[in-house]
């Protein structure tokens, strides 16, 4: 009996989405232990490195929204481990009940199989860009 192949890149990443969406906590089996988040969408965000780091990254994220949702609308293999996710995020601030729906992306860097590194923005351009795929 033949061995399954690996996963590619962007099976993985729709793999972690899909498992975070549906139990609301990352896929750690797809994450590196030297994971490492940088956001982009908040002001002087620290670093969040580790699963310590991601558990800290996703609190100071649930502490700014009441509730919120993030659906994969593309995922782009932006090549040499690199995947782009643009998603829907929709979102009510927790202390002024405003609704906000945007468009971000999310900048995912692979190694060794794993996620290693997760760039957020608020934005495609700023995505493309960190992803070397600017104009696109």
């Amino acid at each position: 009996m033949a061995g399954s192949e690996p996963k590619g890149e962007v099976e993985i990443v729709r793999d972690s989405l899909r498992i975070w969406r549906e139990s609301g906590e990352p896929a750690w089996e797809l994450c590196h232990p030297d994971i490492e988040v940088r956001d982009h969408d908040i002001l002087d965000a620290g670093e969040y490195r580790g699963r310590p780091g991601v558990e800290r990254w996703l609190s100071d994220w649930e502490s700014a929204w009441s509730d919120f949702t993030m659906d994969a609308e593309e995922l782009v293999d932006a090549g040499e481990g690199v995947v782009i996710a643009f998603v829907k995020m929709r979102a009510t601030g927790r202390g002024s009940a405003v609704s906000v729906e945007r468009d971000d992306a999310i900048v995912y860097r692979l190694r060794d199989g794993l996620i290693a590194e997760v760039d957020y923005f608020n934005n495609r351009p700023e995505a493309l860009a960190a992803a070397g795929l600017a104009g696109r």
